[in-house]
C-alpha cells in the first residue's frame, strides 16, 4: 500500500509530465505557426552584391505576396530550374526588374522600363547590364536581375528565363547575419 508522501510524490511527476508535454506542443505549434509566415535562406553566391553577399542570412516574408503581387524594385526568393550539387533545385535571390505588361529593355548597358531609364542606384559605380533584349512581360511572369549584372545568371538568360509569379516564396525583408550588417531590405 502507497502512502500518502508517495501518491503526492507521483501526482507531482504526472503533473510534472503534463506540464512539459504542453511546452512542447505549444513550441511546435508556434514553430509551425511561424513557418507559414516567413523563411530563412542563405545567400549563395556574389550575384546580389553590393546589396547582399555571400553568406548572408536572410528572413523573408512568405505571405506578402498572397496579399498582393511583386513589385519593380523587390527583392525576391523563387524556385528555380538550376540543380544545386545535391540535386535539389536552387532558390535565388533576385530583383524584380519588371512585372506584368511592362516593356523591358536592354540596350547599351542601360535598362529601360516602359521606355524610361530605370534608375538603379544599387548598382555599383560604373556597373553596365550586358546583353542585348527587348521583351513584354506576360500574365504572371516576372523579368528578374541580380545587382551584380557581370555575374548574375537572372531573366536574361534562358536558364533562368523569366519567372513565373507562382514559384515565388516570398520577399526579403531582413538580413540578420552578419551581425554588423543586420538590417531591413526595401
Amino acid at each position: 500500500m502507497m502512502g500518502k508522501k508517495e501518491v503526492n510524490q507521483e501526482k507531482s511527476i504526472k503533473s510534472t509530465i503534463i506540464e512539459w508535454v504542453k511546452v512542447f506542443g505549444v513550441a511546435i505549434i508556434l514553430a509551425f505557426v511561424i513557418t507559414l509566415f516567413i523563411k530563412p535562406t542563405l545567400v549563395r553566391g556574389d550575384s546580389m552584391v553590393p546589396t547582399l553577399h555571400e553568406n548572408d542570412y536572410l528572413i523573408i516574408n512568405r505571405m506578402v505576396y498572397r496579399m498582393g503581387e511583386p513589385k519593380n524594385g523587390d527583392i525576391i526568393v523563387f524556385k528555380s530550374d538550376l540543380e544545386a550539387t545535391d540535386g535539389t533545385n536552387k532558390d535565388l535571390v533576385k530583383r524584380v526588374i519588371g512585372v506584368e505588361g511592362d516593356k523591358v529593355v536592354i540596350t547599351n548597358g542601360q535598362v529601360y522600363v516602359n521606355d524610361k531609364l530605370l534608375n538603379e542606384p544599387y548598382l555599383s559605380e560604373g556597373m553596365d547590364t550586358e546583353g542585348e533584349m527587348e521583351v513584354t512581360v506576360p500574365k504572371g511572369k516576372l523579368f528578374v536581375l541580380g545587382d551584380n549584372r557581370e555575374v548574375s545568371l537572372d531573366s536574361r538568360y534562358d536558364k533562368v528565363g523569366l519567372v513565373d509569379v507562382s514559384d515565388v516564396e516570398g520577399k526579403v525583408f531582413v538580413r540578420l547575419y552578419p551581425f554588423n550588417d543586420i538590417s531591413f531590405i526595401n
